[in-house]
């Protein structure tokens, strides 16, 4: 069946666009975030509602034809995308709603953080994210999703109260912890293994202004500076998040610098931050309150659209000298200034205080997560970005746990899957698509294989 003839099967049951490789938005339908990642699907479905979600995954299904889901963000990996399947794209599927009486928002799967802060914060309220707006809200939650709020309030799949999923087999059906139970489970950490998530409805936290900002230092300075960030983390309560990482400045000069968020009273915050704004002659520090809109939005100009990205990623068991002075030599090899080496403290706190099994997310015991980000704008370099992320990473490794987090994974790290669950919640995940995907329809994500009969 040829791509005409495959939109032509869903002509008249269909409320979205459909979009072919002829059609002249195709070229621009098709282009993902990352921008080393080019394919063409045969079919883009763009949904409207979840009556075409299910027409599309019947579709699919029928006709024998891979399916990629996209949501409304980023997807390092590739895998909202295909070549010569159907991509069941969500981005007009934008509705938001919030009951800030029972605090609980529904947002459809085509939302990204920006979209839903923008309204729940008009009520003060706010669900834990992700740190950048231009996230899509279903690929982080169903990953397990951590962000500047998760020490205090939990992941944002802790905050998720129920979803409405689109099986593999064109059911609807809602995920809760009273109906589907072991879907529950299973969408909270096990990303997009068991359908297609076309609603989601959160719990609401009380989110005011923060006290937040950016604190740069001379790249010359960074042993002592990381020290210093280890020190205040080991000690850090749970309204406070930090995000440490070696960048380059505006005029590409290189820079050591930690995005401090502080989650309560100003005063408060400048209790706790003094040792950092303390550090020696800082090039910058705007740290001061902030509206939490402002916070999100912080590193978006970093991470535009089209830009070429590889990461690399692994939870650490603690940030030693010996792992500080790798890391500084590993930054200073950076093939791009748009390469970013980073240590994420927006783990433990509330986050560890969830009970092992409660989700299906991994490694909940996880302080730190360490960021090797490969990105560049000049295709010739792409060999060199790949090249230094895994060499960086893999000196990386006699300091990290073995775990990783599902949501960083790029597309060549099928072997790593099972690290990011643990033996016991990775088997029960097996069981579980074999359930609700036992053909394995939904595979183009980090894939969790349908396990084998007998």
């Amino acid at each position: 069946m040829d791509e005409t003839s495959l939109a032509r099967e869903l002509e008249g049951k269909f409320a979205g666009r459909l979009i072919g490789p002829g059609d002249a938005e195709y070229d621009e339908a098709r282009r993902i975030w990352n921008g080393m990642i080019d394919r063409r699907p045969a079919l883009i479905a763009q949904c409207a509602a979840t009556s075409d979600v299910v027409a599309a995954v019947n579709l699919a299904r029928e006709k024998g034809r891979v399916v990629a889901v996209r949501g409304g963000g980023h997807n390092v990996s590739g895998n909202a995308t295909c070549d010569d399947g159907v991509v069941i794209d969500l981005r007009l599927m934008k509705r938001v709603t919030v009951d800030p009486q029972n605090r609980i928002a529904t947002a459809q799967g085509g939302v990204t953080w920006g979209e839903y802060d923008r309204q729940t914060q008009q009520h003060g309220l706010a669900s834990p994210g992700g740190a950048i707006s231009t996230t899509g809200i279903a690929g982080l939650t169903l990953g397990g999703g951590f962000g500047w709020l998760s020490r205090s309030y939990g992941l944002a799949c802790d905050n998720l109260v129920s979803a409405e999923v689109v099986t593999a087999a064109g059911e609807v059906l809602t995920a809760s912890a009273n109906e589907n139970p072991d879907l529950f489970w299973g969408i909270r950490g096990g990303g997009g293994n068991f359908g297609v998530v076309t609603r989601f409805h959160y719990r609401l936290q009380r989110v005011g202004e923060l006290y937040a900002g950016l604190v740069l230092h001379p790249r010359s300075e960074a042993k002592e500076f990381l020290r210093m960030f280890r020190d205040l983390a080991a000690l850090a309560p749970d309204e406070l998040s930090m995000m440490a990482a070696f960048l380059s400045s505006p005029e590409g000069d290189p820079v050591v610098g930690v995005f401090a968020v502080y989650h309560g009273s100003a005063d408060e915050g400048q209790r706790v931050l003094a040792p950092l704004r303390g550090f020696g002659s800082p090039l910058l520090d705007d740290i001061g309150p902030k509206p939490y809109t402002l916070v999100q939005q912080a590193f978006d100009e970093g991470f535009p659209a089209g830009h070429r990205n590889y990461w690399k990623s692994s939870y650490l068991s603690a940030i030693s000298d010996d792992c500080i002075d790798v890391l500084v030599e590993q930054a200073h090899q950076a093939p791009s200034p748009m390469c970013l080496v980073a240590i994420e403290h927006m783990i433990g706190g509330a986050v560890a205080r969830v009970g092992a099994d409660e989700t299906a997310f991994g490694s909940r015991d996880a302080e730190y997560n360490l960021l090797v980000l490969g990105m560049g704008d000049d295709p010739a370099i792409d060999g060199n970005l790949k090249t230094w992320a895994r060499s960086a990473w893999e000196a990386a490794q006699p300091f990290a746990t073995g775990g990783v987090y599902v949501n960083y994974m790029d597309g060549d790290e099928s072997e790593r899957i099972a690290d990011a669950y643990g033996a016991e919640h990775y088997a029960r995940l097996v069981a579980l698509k074999k359930r609700y995907d036992p053909e394995n329809l939904f595979r183009l994500n980090q894939n969790i294989a349908p396990a084998e009969d007998g």
